[in-house]
């Protein structure tokens, strides 16, 4: 089952082709998008991944619809999701600069299951591998040109990194650094605790700000936590009381092992970074 739907609410076949053949979308990967989980007819986070698909538009210099427009398209599939039987669905935004010359974007909202692997990963944690991104956590600043905080959809690097995990074994994928600090995971955040203390990678190194671990910092900070945005080399993932990698659709998912050594993982510790993440909601 998937929903598509334009920005003015109109419902189409998706199975019906979209996109042009010189779109710039699929010829340049020029474009953005957002990925949004909607539980029960609800959207999570939808202000802030609306805030985060702006930014990233502004980063590319790409025209994007109208904030309201894109809510008309979230409620038109969230009004036509089959919701007796799927109580969950991925909402993809998607914005590409359409074709050269045009200056019309092509913009729709597409919603699709959530699929078995990915509730796999919520209850049963994953593996992961590090591996090396190429930058250093300062580049953004000095070259913002390579747009390494948006969401844009060239994602080939991400996809290759999650398939290079896999090859090896693993679930998922962190980046590092080139100092040896951690970045983040091609589709994630890595969030790390020391005692009463959740610690993740500030945005200023070049990651996507997260939405998911915006609201569990939120909570967390609400429950009296103290949270960080700072950088933290690789050998912390080793000696903190737990790791995870929050996204918007897998949603907390804790890590137990990491390049093939396994990492501290306390059971009613992870129930409470969920139960924190989910009294949001």
């Amino acid at each position: 089952m998937r929903v598509l739907a334009f920005l003015d609410g109109t419902i189409a076949d998706p199975e019906t082709p979209l996109i042009r053949a010189d779109d710039l979308g699929l010829l340049r990967g020029d474009g953005v998008f957002e990925t949004i989980l909607v539980v029960n007819r609800e959207p999570r986070e939808l202000g802030p991944h609306l805030d985060r698909l702006a930014r990233s538009a502004r980063l590319l210099q790409l025209p994007l619809p109208g904030r309201g427009e894109w809510e008309t398209a979230v409620r038109a599939v969230i009004d036509h999701w089959p919701w007796d039987d799927e109580p969950e669905l991925s909402l993809k935004l998607v914005c590409t600069r359409g074709v050269e010359g045009s200056d019309v974007p092509t913009a729709f909202a597409l919603g699709n299951p959530v699929g078995a692997d990915t509730r796999r990963k919520r209850t049963e944690g994953v593996s992961a591998i590090t591996l090396e991104r190429g930058y250093a956590p300062d580049l953004m600043e000095r070259a913002p040109w390579l747009l390494l905080s948006a969401k844009t959809l060239s994602y080939a690097i991400n996809m290759a990194a999650m398939r290079e995990a896999e090859a090896r074994g693993a679930d998922e994928a962190i980046f590092t650094a080139t100092d040896g600090s951690v970045l983040e995971g091609p589709t994630s955040n890595v969030v790390l605790a020391r005692g009463r203390t959740l610690i993740t990678t500030p945005p200023s190194s070049g990651i996507l700000r997260g939405t998911t671990q915006g609201a569990l910092f939120r909570a967390a900070e609400k429950a009296g936590w103290e949270t960080k945005l700072e950088r933290f080399p690789v050998e912390d993932l080793f000696t903190s009381d737990g790791v995870w990698l929050a996204s918007s659709v897998r949603l907390i998912s804790h890590v137990h092992t990491i390049d093939g050594t396994a990492v501290k993982f306390d059971p009613q510790l992870h129930q409470e970074i969920v139960d924190l993440y989910e009294s949001n909601y």
